[in-house]
């Protein structure tokens, strides 16, 4: 008990500490950002790609950057064109690469020169380039932070923010006038015609109040939540004495936080042990036959019947709590005794319901790009969480 508590508070001093950071680096960052939205819009509807990749943990967010655009969660929005190229990049950019797409690079705080020399390459192409971080490029931006879980969170947030604030000027564009259905993240841009150097303030500002919406979920997660992340990393780390593993999987941005989550544990920072984990979202085989024999509800549970050991853990990442594919591999980890776990949003859906986790976490919010933001805090947390444990330092 005392372990937890120490831990807790541990957790959420460390929650809070990102708040401050990030604030800083977006109020400089806003108007860059709303700039770079809008070269975007203009290379989309000039039939434009977005082409990313990444190393390591950083291919994680390649593939969370590309599902956001190829399928968006804001009701109506277009499917934009976007891949993720990581697993053999600079191949793929000299095969495919045409003036009007954009590339995007993701890289540790220290940065990633296989991935600028690529990213350099492109630019000479006249391709626009995001730099994540670097010094060269259409956007290139130095790290805020040597963390690496800090670094990455703070990228997901940038991005997330491009692809919400694209569409601002795809729509001001194409019907000059209001932003149509997604006037209830903007409610400042009104329903006059407006020039586009004005909207582009509009837009710096709007991604401010998105950075604010993720202060407040984490303040609250802090008040609420830090005693059951504590608990879970504690009851991990007992099953992981034991000889078990992580066993993740989400539906995807949440597919590619599992993916991101198994690798912190299998690639550390530096210092860190490695932990044993896997990932059932990075089977695109496994998924797909899955999928096409039995059907997308069985796409975890047939994988996790394969896997499971009794004293592994079982975590689940799902943004509604009600995933049906995530439910039942979870109601199967209960029958072979693991460890429960579930990352959530809203109100935890039917996996709270159902009290399928032992330790569910919930992110009390119903906007997907924000409760995924706030997740990713959760989840390197609970991986700092482990290595402090490890050592006995809780």
């Amino acid at each position: 008990m005392a372990t937890t508590y120490k831990l807790a508070s541990q957790i959420e001093e460390r929650l809070l500490e990102r708040n401050q950071l990030f604030e800083r680096f977006f109020s400089r960052e806003a108007p860059r950002l709303a700039e770079a939205c809008r070269e975007m819009s203009e290379r989309f509807l000039r039939g434009g790609r977005l082409l990313a990749f990444g190393r390591g943990p950083y291919a994680t967010d390649a593939q969370h950057v590309s599902v956001e655009f190829v399928h968006p969660v804001i009701v109506g929005k277009r499917a934009l064109p976007a891949l993720d190229l990581s697993v053999l990049f600079r191949p793929w950019i000299e095969a495919i690469l045409r003036p009007e797409d954009i590339v995007m690079g993701f890289g540790p705080p220290e940065g990633d020169p296989e991935v600028w020399a690529t990213l350099q390459e492109a630019h000479r192409q006249d391709a626009m380039t995001f730099a994540l971080p670097g010094v060269e490029g259409s956007y290139a931006v130095d790290a805020a932070t040597q963390d690496p879980f800090l670094h990455q969170e703070m990228i997901e947030i940038l991005y997330h923010t491009l692809w919400e604030t694209v569409h601002v000027f795809f729509e001001h564009r194409e019907l000059g006038h209001d932003v149509g259905e997604s006037a209830f993240l903007y409610p400042f841009l009104g329903t006059e015609k407006q020039g586009t150097s004005g909207l582009v303030a509009e837009v710096a500002s709007s991604i401010l109040m998105k950075v604010r919406d993720d202060t407040k979920l984490r303040e609250q997660l802090a008040r609420e939540e830090s005693e059951q992340i504590s608990s879970s990393a504690v009851a991990i780390h007992e099953r992981l004495r034991l000889g078990g593993k992580l066993i993740l999987f989400g539906n995807g941005g949440s597919a590619t936080d599992a993916n991101d989550f198994a690798i912190d544990c299998v690639l550390p920072p530096p210092g860190y042990q490695s932990v044993p984990a896997v990932s059932l979202s990075l089977e695109p085989a496994n998924i797909t036959a899955v999928a096409n024999d039995i059907g997308t509800d069985a796409i975890f549970l047939r994988q996790l019947i394969a896997q499971a050991r009794p004293e592994d853990i079982a975590i689940g990442i799902s943004t509604s709590g009600g995933s049906r594919n995530i439910i039942m591999a979870l109601e199967e980890s209960r029958k072979r005794n693991l460890l429960t776990v579930a990352l959530l949003g809203y109100d935890g859906g039917e996996i709270k319901r159902k009290g399928l986790a032992d330790f569910p976490v919930v992110v009390n919010c119903d906007y997907i790009p924000r409760i995924q933001e706030v997740q990713a805090s959760i989840y390197h947390v609970i991986r700092e969480s482990l290595e402090v444990l490890s050592r006995g330092q809780a």
